[in-house]
């Protein structure tokens, strides 16, 4: 079990309060079928990428690459301890289609799948995430992660979300569950109750995409974190679009449950891959607009809300 007011990070337990500012949702490392040719398996420029993200405000990232897409858990460490960003690692598994047909997670059974999450945050991540994990690392994970499609939650994203809600019980590990666009997102806070997972245990990853602040300031009062981190995505929506909402919803009650994230995740968006934005994008462009905007807020979505979500203040365990 996570001491209550700790979060684990890819260093060891961090008290909760001393956490800082806290980017939610990155990924140092990431690859999958659904993004061939942005795969992030370099770990000089992933560091050079951390390094920026930490030159631009924030003390903290979750990186929310879950099990069998690329992990690198030794790298977080080295990567972590060279630039002074503190990383919360992430167990648990993605949405089917991030997988190869024959990926052995697919079929894995739900108990199969609870020892291996619930391992990797009270044991260590595997060097591999092949079928056996074999030798463990020192590193440990802090979040568990599930996936879920548009409007649907298939079969085996239920053996998934099972297999969190046992890893949650056992550890009080944080649960963050991606969405697409924004969609079921009391269908899976529902889930995971009746699984014995209360909604303030858990991230609703990429709500944002679903930029309606009244359902937002409903999913708050029931309890769950809210993950905004589509920024930077101007073929679908300006920034300001986001920002209105976040305001909208903060109005609304919704203040004690804001996250913010960037979900950059592809080497074609990495600066330090050649491309743009890159990690700074939120601390250098998202974060001034808040500041002006509300500055009240700022303390309450970079620090004291992540520090709560992760390190379980309020929750019974």
């Amino acid at each position: 079990m996570i001491p209550r007011g700790t979060v684990r990070t890819v260093l060891g337990d961090l008290e909760a309060e001393s956490l800082g500012a806290t980017n939610y949702h990155e990924h140092l490392f990431q690859v999958s079928p659904l993004l061939r040719g942005d795969e992030l398996e370099d770990e000089a420029a992933s560091q050079a990428e951390a390094a920026s993200l930490r030159g631009s405000g924030f003390d903290a990232m979750v990186d929310a690459t879950p099990t069998g897409l690329g992990r690198n858990s030794a790298a977080l460490a080295r990567i972590s301890a060279a630039t002074w960003l503190a990383v919360v690692a992430t167990t648990g598994a993605h949405r089917a289609e991030h997988y190869t047909p024959d990926h052995w997670l697919l079929d894995a059974a739900e108990d199969v799948l609870a020892d291996r999450f619930t391992a990797d945050v009270l044991d260590g991540m595997p060097a591999s995430d092949g079928r056996e994990p074999g030798e463990r690392t020192e590193v440990r994970a802090g979040v568990v992660k599930a996936g879920i499609g548009y409007w649907a939650i298939s079969a085996y994203a239920r053996r998934v979300l099972a297999a969190v809600a046992a890893t949650h019980r056992e550890t009080g590990a944080a649960v963050m569950v991606h969405l697409e666009h924004g969609s079921a997102t009391f269908e899976v806070l529902g889930l995971l109750g009746d699984l014995g997972v209360p909604p303030d245990a858990v991230c609703l990853a990429h709500v944002d995409r679903n930029p309606d602040p009244g359902l937002h300031a409903e999913l708050a009062a029931a309890g769950a974190y809210l993950g905004y981190d589509g920024w930077a995505r101007t073929q679908r929506w300006p920034d300001s679009v986001l920002l209105d909402c976040l305001l909208a919803a903060a109005e609304r009650g919704a203040a004690g449950r804001v996250l913010l994230g960037g979900d950059v995740a592809r080497a074609t968006r990495y600066r330090a891959y050649g491309g743009m934005p890159g990690l700074a994008y939120l601390g250098e462009r998202v974060v001034p607009r808040l500041e002006r905007a509300a500055p009240e807020l700022v303390e309450q979505v970079l620090r004291r809300n992540p520090a709560r979500w992760l390190g379980g203040e309020g929750r019974e365990r």
